[in-house]
């Protein structure tokens, strides 16, 4: 989902069972890698499509209006043009200057229609990016959550977590008790398979 947002999430993105006797008794962590797990995941494949589709759409719709409107700036300039001949009578010269008039008006209006509906695409797009987002991260909690549990951790970190200023949050993880690779392997269960592969580069809405 290219170019809406970059959230930087906590030092501690996923906990399981944080207040539970687990905690107490083991005090076993787990980790993942969120932004793998974001980017491989195929409905995230899946939901970037669709806002590129969603997208392309709009910005067909746009070009449509910018492609009238300069259709209609070309027609008052004739009208302009014709307003001021004084080859042809002073009565056809009044009847196309307020048709020039009227076409300005049209432009005006135009142009003020186009920027609504540029608005309310960039509203859209921001919406369902965030909507298929929210819905993606979801799972890929449930998922983590569901692998936590039978491994038997208290609580799980995302190694790819930052601080606002962009450094590592965790600054070193052996890898012996990362979750990430079972957890994409149960997201990607039911995948088509032209989306069963993982991503060789990074979605621009990586959490």
């Amino acid at each position: 989902m290219k170019n809406v947002l970059r959230i930087i999430f906590p030092a501690v993105l996923l906990m399981a069972f944080l207040s539970s006797p687990a905690l107490a008794q083991t005090g076993k962590i787990g980790t993942v890698d969120m932004r793998k797990l974001f980017d491989d995941y195929w409905k995230t494949k899946q939901a970037d499509a669709a806002l590129n589709d969603r997208k392309a759409e709009l910005d067909k719709e746009d070009r449509s209006f910018i492609d009238g409107l300069k259709k209609d700036r070309d027609e008052y300039q004739k009208l302009l043009d014709g307003a001021n001949d004084q080859a042809i009578s002073a009565d056809e010269r009044e009847k196309r200057k307020q048709a020039a008039a009227d076409k300005y008006r049209q432009i005006t209006d135009s142009g003020t229609t186009i920027a609504q509906f540029e608005r309310q695409a960039q509203a859209t797009l921001a919406e369902q990016s965030q909507r298929m987002r929210a819905n993606i991260l979801n799972e890929i909690k449930a998922a983590v959550a569901a692998k936590t549990k039978a491994a038997g951790y208290a609580m799980v970190f995302d190694i790819a977590s930052e601080t606002v200023n962009q450094t590592p949050i965790i600054l070193y993880s052996s890898g012996e008790n990362d979750l990430t690779v079972a957890a994409l392997a149960q997201l990607n269960a039911g995948a088509p398979i032209d989306l069963a592969k993982p991503s060789m580069t990074t979605s621009t809405n990586s959490p």
